[in-house]
């Protein structure tokens, strides 16, 4: 089933030339089902790199997902658009008196910064604590993840001695989650970040599970008991060419860098990056949309915030 969204957005063009179901609004209109409303809060500084990541990611369903895309007024974006903004784009003000079956929330490059010091941290937290009423589940992504858990939680990031950098393996800790049905045992996912969350401090709050971990990136999934809230400090969402992109970025800026691990073949950044992660990520976000979300929210959209979801 397709995914719908605006005609005109970039992330339409590309994700038509691959073959991927997107419906236009007048498509749409025609067909006499519900489909699920998903908020992407975009907090990442090149925008239409990552919603077409995350539009891409949520297509592969059986599900018709009617997305809309929030950016913080707080914040001044310098690396998309005010065009672009305006066109697709809406504020937190602008969406807060509505309800969503679903909300997303990315990382974004402050993970350096106290909390508390991020320009937009006082409106990003109003958000966080109105997913609790207006949406049936929210998954955080990086940073973003590291946010709720600290405001939700009190649970701190703490600094790496160097950047994780690359592709690492993982394990699912419960084969009964639902939100890991279909993974293998062990899978692949990409990180990029220099802080972390460590699972004894995750484990200290009885609420929180861990649902999958790395020996070498730590806590990969982590999700509330009543599956409201579901964090992942990876990027499954990433296309192949991101983290060479990056590196890449960085080296320009003359930044002490190594390539990323377990990416590249035969650790050669010359030879081009190979995505070893697309199942799982479409994986992840099937089953997030499926389980917490669609077998779980409510026909009526004015009803999502009233019940709490089981993972069973």
């Amino acid at each position: 089933m397709p995914i719908k969204i605006p005609d005109d957005l970039p992330a339409a063009r590309i994700l038509d030339g691959e073959n991927i179901f997107v419906m236009t609004d007048k498509r749409a209109l025609s067909q006499d089902i519900r489909p699920l409303k998903v908020l992407i809060v975009n907090i990442m500084p090149t925008k239409i790199d990552t919603e077409t990541q995350l539009l891409r990611a949520l297509s592969n369903t059986p599900l018709q997902i009617d997305a809309e895309l929030v950016h913080m007024d707080s914040h001044e974006s310098r690396h998309t658009p005010p065009e672009h903004l305006a066109a697709f784009y809406k504020t937190f003000a602008e969406v807060k008196d509505d309800r969503y079956d679903g909300v997303i929330i990315t990382g974004a490059p402050v993970e350096l910064l106290p909390f508390e010091e991020v320009d937009y941290w006082d409106e990003l937290t109003a958000l966080m604590d109105w997913t609790i009423t207006h949406s049936t589940s929210t998954l955080h992504i990086c940073w973003a993840a590291q946010a709720a858990l600290y405001h939700h939680y009190g649970i701190r990031k703490r600094p790496l001695d160097k950047k994780l950098f690359g592709v690492f393996r993982h394990r699912t800790l419960n084969r009964h989650s639902r939100l890991t049905r279909g993974f293998d045992e062990y899978f692949l996912a990409p990180h990029s970040r220099r802080t972390e969350v460590r699972a004894e401090d995750i484990e200290a709050v009885p609420e929180l599970e861990i649902v999958a971990d790395s020996v070498e990136a730590g806590v990969y999934i982590a999700k509330s008991r009543d599956n409201k809230r579901v964090f992942v400090t990876g990027h499954s969402e990433y296309d192949a060419e991101t983290l060479d992109k990056e590196y890449r970025r960085d080296l320009e800026k003359g930044l002490d860098i190594d390539p990323p691990v377990n990416y590249y073949p035969d650790d050669d950044p010359s030879k081009p990056p190979v995505m070893t992660w697309r199942s799982h990520n479409h994986l992840l976000f099937t089953n997030w949309l499926n389980y917490f979300v669609y077998q779980t929210t409510p026909y009526s959209i004015d009803s999502v915030g009233l019940e709490v979801c089981r993972d069973e």
